[in-house]
């Protein structure tokens, strides 16, 4: 397994990863093929294997078709629809297309256009922000981590030790993730139920007849 120091060193090149600042976003809109070319250049670091696509047609035709992308207007996508776009980019590899909607469809209803009084842009920046701060204590979860798979199976074989040890320190970061898959999968839930009991109240709302309807309806019947 790769030592503490070989991890800070990877740490190191994790915290350098690109992502695509608010200054990089276009200021006009692009058609399907500049949004692909958009993408996949400003995230290519974040590619396992050279030859994996960041995003295709295919990709923004389907997001568009399970409601987690706006239609384009007249081909052309703005820079609200790249937002979304670098959203969907990070859940997908972790949520499902039903949450994704869930989690998203306040974003698009209220925030998407120029009448919002909060932008997607603003948004976007707050999040980019946050998760800058984050990196610091998930720098020291990982050596922490680091520091446990080394200390475990003490009496394996010494050719067994390295595999045992990645084994090890992959499980701990898989719990890691199940744990807060879980969690976000609750909160998602709870805005599920949430979104369903406020569209019940509407419901009932516009079938609750009116106090000045229900007066004229008992005056005709007199």
């Amino acid at each position: 397994m790769k030592h503490s120091k070989e991890f800070e060193k990877l740490l190191q090149k994790y915290s350098k990863l690109n992502y695509i600042k608010p200054g990089a976003l276009p200021n006009i809109d692009l058609y399907m093929d500049q949004v692909t070319t958009f993408m996949d250049s400003h995230l290519a670091s974040s590619k396992r294997h050279p030859e994996d696509k960041i995003l295709t047609k295919t990709m923004i035709n389907n997001y568009t078709k399970n409601n987690l992308l706006p239609t384009s207007d007249k081909k052309k996508y703005s820079q609200e629809h790249i937002l979304l776009l670098i959203f969907i980019y990070y859940l997908k590899n972790i949520l499902s297309i039903s949450d994704i909607q869930t989690l998203l469809k306040p974003l698009t209803e209220q925030y998407f256009g120029p009448s919002s009084d909060i932008t997607l842009q603003e948004i976007y920046e707050d999040i980019i922000h946050l998760e800058i701060r984050m990196f610091r204590p998930f720098y020291k979860d990982i050596l922490g981590k680091v520091n446990l798979a080394e200390q475990a199976f003490p009496d394996a074989p010494e050719e067994d030790r390295d595999y045992l040890e990645n084994f090890s320190m992959i499980c701990m970061l898989a719990f890691d993730v199940y744990l807060k898959k879980q969690m976000i999968e609750t909160i998602i839930d709870d805005m599920k139920e949430e979104e369903v009991k406020k569209a019940a109240l509407s419901e009932k709302r516009k079938d609750k007849p009116s106090k000045k309807a229900d007066a004229a309806s008992r005056q005709t019947e007199k």
